[in-house]
């Protein structure tokens, strides 16, 4: 599978590379998104949700760990998720039904990378990272193919 790269300046090209990415999603896609703190995982997701045209304000769903967005005019629905407050808790994981929602929705988990790949046969990896003492991030994304459990 092919790896892009994009350099983004300021918070509004990271939301236009989530439109961007909107555009090639389907209910049944996971998005696993990796970056340090600030590195721009919401706001990434921000632009994925206006991509999609789901209802509601995105914001980062750290202390509730998973937000339901309903769908709008595409039709498809946005579960977001921040599993970082999971700390590698699949219990808890499993309690959130994500693997029903992937079937309904387009799934965006932030710090998701080694928690929930596992869920789809396929998944949407992005990498963001931030220079230091400077705005300018960089993200990286590629398809990988991945097995899921039966």
């Amino acid at each position: 599978m092919v790896q892009r790269t994009r350099m983004l300046s300021a918070v509004a090209d990271t939301e236009a590379l989530g439109r961007e990415l909107a555009e090639e999603l389907k209910a049944g896609d996971l998005v696993v998104l990796d970056g340090p703190l600030g590195a721009g995982k919401t706001a990434l997701t921000r632009g994925i949700a206006a991509g999609l045209g789901v209802q509601g304000r995105v914001s980062s769903p750290t202390f509730i760990i998973a937000r339901q967005h309903r769908a709008g005019e595409r039709g498809v629905p946005l579960v977001h998720v921040d599993a970082y407050r999971l700390g590698g808790d699949l219990d808890e994981l499993d309690a959130l039904d994500l693997d029903t929602d992937l079937q309904d929705a387009v799934v965006v988990v932030e710090w998701g990378l080694g928690v929930v790949e596992h869920l789809a046969d396929r998944h949407l990896r992005v990498r963001l990272s931030r220079e230091p003492e400077s705005d300018v991030r960089t993200a990286v994304w590629e398809w990988i193919a991945g097995t899921a459990e039966a």
